[in-house]
């Protein structure tokens, strides 16, 4: 009789299980993404410096490992981001997330002690490789959220991870002068800790991995067929502009604000808070937009946040003052936050549940490419066709890119 209920009952989704531990798992997810990205992007104000503690003396040799040692975790994350993500399918999600921590906070450990530049290069790249808490934070939260909050979730996600961009450079520039370079870096793995800690101690998950086999292969395969994979072209395009748009300036800011009557001594100060300006307007906005997405629709806040930020770009080629520059910053930020939030809240429903931590893997894996191709794009820009230029061409970009959404919108 057992046997004949329990078939005749289907079992509920894994959004439907993990309905009652969503809000906390956000608490700490919020809390982790926040200190984990503070630990990774502190090192900034100093990375110069410790290039050349460790034996580079050459100006140009600092600023060509910096640069190396800064992108390899991104690039390493955009490698093995969809691994985890499909890991995530099979295993659960609560171990990716406390894999994620606990891997970061030994090698950022290591990288204390590190004795070469190249050891600090390929630490970098470790630490992408095996980390991305934040990544498996999105996961997590994308795939339990129910789908009417889940915009918001992400948002509110979003928010702390900007937060921690934010603030690390802010730790990492009056941090050393308390504890020293290396002991900053073990300050950092134990922020780290903490929230590894946490996550293994107050994330709950109800997670079956006989889901997927109890489905069989002939439900992957009409899953399979009812994906549209034109639709997940356009948000994976989407993901990787929503970066590459923020990091194109990156090469060049310093310069660009030098041309706008900055005297010298206060250049690199400046360009430092331009440069944040994004993050906070994004984080002021992003909870907002996600939930704005839970309203009124992922592909409306997708077309419409594009084409604004292609706008706010525009006017960025024709400052005269720098603050002029930080304003417009501030105002892209406030509209690239509701892109990441709905372009993770429609590939929950793009795919099927069992497939949904892949297909964020790869969004991720496409965020991050943005990240490492966005800074190369603006300096070969900016060097073939002026400074002024990387604004129009990325502008354009977006533009095309919110064309491309309003196409897949449609399908």
């Amino acid at each position: 009789m057992s046997q004949i209920m329990s078939a005749a009952v289907p079992p509920t989704g894994y959004a439907e299980r993990n309905a009652g531990y969503w809000r906390r798992n956000l608490a700490v997810c919020v809390f982790g993404s926040f200190t984990t990205l503070v630990s990774l992007s502190m090192l900034l104000p100093f990375l110069p410096l410790y290039v050349r503690q460790l034996g580079v003396e050459s100006r140009a040799g600092v600023i060509q490992w910096s640069g190396v040692a800064f992108s390899a975790t991104f690039l390493g994350t955009a490698v093995t981001a969809p691994l985890w993500g499909r890991l995530a399918d099979r295993y659960g999600r609560k171990p990716m997330l406390v894999r994620a921590a606990i891997g970061m906070a030994v090698v950022m450990s290591l990288i204390g002690v590190a004795h070469s530049v190249y050891e600090l290069v390929a630490l970098r790249l470790l630490a992408g490789l095996i980390g991305g808490y934040a990544s498996a934070s999105t996961v997590l939260i994308g795939t339990q959220a129910p789908r009417e909050r889940a915009g918001w979730a992400l948002g509110i996600l979003s928010t702390g991870a900007l937060a921690g961009n934010l603030a690390g450079p802010l730790v990492g520039g009056f941090l050393p002068g308390l504890i020293g370079i290396r002991g900053t870096f073990f300050a950092g793995a134990g922020m780290i800790a903490v929230a590894a800690l946490l996550s293994i101690v107050f994330v709950r998950e109800d997670f079956h991995p006989g889901d997927a086999k109890r489905r069989g292969a002939r439900h992957v395969a009409e899953s399979a067929r009812r994906t549209n994979y034109a639709v997940v072209a356009a948000l994976l395009a989407t993901a990787m502009m929503v970066l590459l748009a923020n990091m194109s300036i990156e090469p060049i800011i310093t310069v660009y604000i030098s041309g706008l009557g900055v005297a010298g001594d206060h250049v690199t100060r400046i360009a430092g808070l331009v440069m944040a300006c994004s993050a906070l307007g994004s984080m002021l906005t992003a909870a907002r937009l996600g939930a704005l997405a839970d309203r009124i629709g992922s592909w409306n806040v997708i077309v419409g946040c594009l084409v604004l930020t292609g706008f706010a770009m525009l006017p960025q080629a024709f400052v005269h003052h720098w603050w002029q520059l930080a304003g417009l910053r501030v105002v892209m930020g406030m509209t690239l936050a509701g892109l990441l939030p709905s372009i993770a809240k429609l590939a929950r429903s793009a795919v099927d549940e069992n497939s949904s931590g892949t297909l964020l893997g790869y969004l991720q894996s496409a965020q991050f490419s943005g990240q490492v191709i966005g800074p190369v794009i603006g300096g070969q820009i900016g060097v073939m066709l002026g400074l002024h230029s990387v604004f129009f061409v990325t502008g354009s970009l977006l533009i095309a890119c919110a064309g491309l959404a309003g196409w897949a919108r449609t399908r």
